[in-house]
């Protein structure tokens, strides 16, 4: 191989590295002045008493586990005192996530992750919890009983969700934040992290949760927040910095919840003054945007103040086709999307996932920002995204003729009639759903229109009456369907599945984990097996009737296996187990808890046989 190739690719780590310097240090003087050293040895008086108080509701969360008509495994549990803490173990009355662990990054509905994704932004779920009284906090704690160590942020929000009157300002702050850390323990803890001060009053926190490095879901009990009706007075020193104090990680943190100066780097022309542009003059222009690639939207506008060189580049729309603003939801509103609008007249991928609430985007921002950039659009998230309405969906169908993948994951306020907007987007391939108020006629025409489909949510979509003649439609319109969630489908039948099986041979992912209407009697498992012999993901949690014969036709027919939950059989021996498990040589999780014929023992021997396999085990209190 020619030598020029690792030369370039030193010269290329080089530039970065000199341009992620120059962006950083283009905002430094600002930082440098208003940098203060804060003791948090607050004075309080004896009047200033500490007020205590549980969660009085759940205002807002991104997923669970639960059903939307039930209480149990639920966000809506983290309300009020604590109902089993500080017991430990696996209990209903707790809330709890959909997911946990790598397994949903690994199976073939999960999506690419967008490039310049911030490295200090890992949260994948959140919940919102208001108390009764606004305070200044001095301490939140988190009572986890059963696989701790999900929460990696917590933040406060100045508004006051029962005032009357919309606040002037919405201020969010991170009172604590950290990576997501192995916790070797699934026992109960009452979780206390030290926070930092802020200077408003709250009584509205966010809990955000990172699960990937956990061996189970996570179960939470309550959420106690400590705090001072009146603002403690606090010892300000100021302090010399050394430049050793500004390291990169400082300033992601800072930028973390939004960067609180965003609308500022956006709009800034303000170019420094210089004489050249050093040796980037040198550089093709090809090779300085394959540097910028690198840098987080942050660096990129503080980058764009340097000098005219840079400038341009970084006002290249090329630099804008994959936009991912998740990251700084805290902070993202109309004047952002405005300020980003020329730049991004080229993006296919954009991420408005949990931004937008409270006001911060209005249905005529978001408009106006996809007439401008929604024609060449093939990807975008809009998951929590509750500013969207009607409005907004037509104007998606309208604006963005590409697009491909829309995932509309718990926006649970957009009202039913908006999605018949979605059958316009005859191209789309990918449609999230999870936790939405779609009814049955707007989804029927959805799929008659939309053929190319290859992955659907429906997961949790408590509006549709007959799932039996969704999955006809299924069965019917989308033989193109690789993955296809149904997790607490309500009324779906062996009907329904004798349609998605012989109409989807190219499924490759199914869930119906909580789906109590399907019976093992009536063969529907059996013949999903010998139908669908690309199976590499199969849910079928909590059904109590899958038994052997079930398992026999999958290590027979569904060789591919990847994951198998057959949580809460009690139907199923360690003998037909053993058979999946040699047949199916590619299985990585195996859930089997609350199956009353594996025990521990079976357990373990499947262990020592099958390492690379993961099975879990949990058993009741």
């Amino acid at each position: 191989m020619s030598p020029v190739f690792p030369m370039l690719t030193v010269l290329t780590m080089f530039y970065y590295l000199c341009l992620r310097r120059r962006a950083r240090t283009a905002a430094r003087g600002e930082m440098m002045n208003s940098h203060r050293a804060i003791e948090s040895n607050s004075r309080t008086s004896p009047l200033n008493a500490e007020v205590v108080q549980y969660a009085k509701e759940v205002v807002d969360f991104s997923s669970h586990y639960g059903s939307e008509n039930s209480m149990s495994y639920t966000m809506w549990n983290l309300a009020g005192v604590p109902n089993v803490f500080p017991s430990s173990g696996d209990f209903t009355q707790t809330a709890v996530f959909r997911t946990y662990g790598t397994w949903w990054d690994q199976c073939p509905s999960a999506s690419l992750p967008f490039k310049r994704t911030p490295p200090n932004f890992q949260s994948q779920d959140y919940v919102e919890l208001t108390f009764e009284q606004q305070v200044y906090p001095t301490a939140v704690l988190v009572l986890e009983t059963y696989h701790p160590g999900a929460v990696i942020r917590i933040l406060a929000c100045s508004a006051n969700p029962y005032s009357p009157s919309p606040p002037a300002e919405v201020r969010w702050e991170i009172l604590w934040s950290e990576r997501p850390t192995k916790v070797n323990a699934s026992q109960a803890r009452q979780f206390k992290p030290c926070i930092k001060q802020i200077n408003f009053p709250t009584n509205l926190i966010r809990l955000e949760v990172n699960s990937s490095l956990l061996d189970y879901y996570t179960e939470l009990d309550a959420v106690v927040l400590h705090g001072l009706k009146d603002k403690p007075v606090l010892s300000l020193k100021t302090s010399l910095i050394d430049m050793n104090d500004l390291e990169d990680d400082d300033y992601e943190e800072n930028d973390d919840c939004g960067m609180d100066n965003l609308n500022k780097k956006l709009s800034s022309t303000a170019l420094r003054e210089g004489p050249n542009n050093g040796y980037f003059d040198k550089l093709p222009y090809e090779l300085i945007q394959l540097i910028l690639n690198h840098l987080t939207l942050p660096d990129l506008c503080r980058l764009a103040q340097t000098c005219k060189l840079l400038n341009q580049h970084c006002y290249d729309p090329l630099q804008y086709i994959h936009l991912n603003l998740q990251p700084y939801w805290a902070k993202l509103n109309d004047t952002s999307l405005e300020f980003l609008q020329a730049r991004c007249t080229l993006v296919q991928w954009l991420n408005l996932s949990w931004t937008g609430n409270r006001g911060f985007i209005s249905v005529a921002g978001f408009s106006r920002f996809l007439k401008v950039c929604g024609s060449e659009l093939v990807r975008l998230e809009l998951s929590c995204s509750h500013f969207l309405n009607e409005t907004c969906l037509e104007i998606i169908s309208e604006m963005c003729p590409h697009l491909q993948e829309l995932n509309l994951s718990s926006c649970d306020k957009l009202p039913p009639q908006a999605f018949n907007h979605i059958a316009k987007l005859c191209g789309l391939k990918r449609l999230v759903l999870y936790r939405t108020k779609v009814e049955q006629t707007a989804l029927l025409s959805i799929l008659n229109f939309c053929s190319e489909l290859q992955h659907l949510s429906l997961g949790s979509c408590v509006m549709i009456e007959d799932y039996d003649v969704i999955a006809s439609m299924i069965g019917a319109k989308c033989k193109k369907l690789r993955t296809l969630d149904l997790w607490r489908c309500k009324n779906i039948t062996e009907n329904g599945i004798a349609e998605l099986a012989s109409g989807c041979p190219l499924l490759e992912e199914l869930d119906l984990g909580w789906c109590p209407t399907l019976q093992s009697s009536t063969g529907c498992f059996a013949k999903l097996a010998r139908h669908l012999p690309n199976l590499q993901k199969l849910f079928l949690t909590a059904n109590r009737s899958v038994c052997d014969t079930d398992i026999e036709e999958l290590a027979c027919n569904c060789t591919r296996l990847r994951q198998l939950d057959i949580l809460g059989t009690r139907m199923v021996s360690p003998m037909s187990l053993r058979k999946l498990l040699e047949s199916c040589k590619d299985l990585s999780l195996l859930d089997v808890s609350f199956c009353s014929q594996i025990d521990n023992r079976a357990v373990l021997e499947f262990n020592g046989s099958f390492p690379n396999v993961f099975i879990k085990k949990s058993f009741t209190q």
